[in-house]
């Protein structure tokens, strides 16, 4: 995974700081930064952070990389 600012579906941007492995599962989990609000900091299956969604009828990517 590139680190960087990702852009989720619904519009808000992300800085994704790293890949970490889950202890007990040894799952990789992304651990990154919400770019608005009170930027949270926030972990998610790498699985889930990479799979596409139906959005308006099409497939998209959850999370799309937009910069470095």
């Amino acid at each position: 995974m590139k680190k960087g600012i990702y852009k989720h579906f619904k519009g808000n941007k992300y800085e994704l700081i790293d890949v970490a492995t889950h202890s007990e599962t040894l799952e990789k989990m992304v651990v990154y930064k919400a770019l608005y609000g009170d930027g949270g900091i926030w972990v998610r299956p790498l699985s889930m952070w990479e799979e596409q969604i139906e959005k308006d009828g099409k497939k998209v990517k959850r999370f799309e990389y937009i910069e470095q």
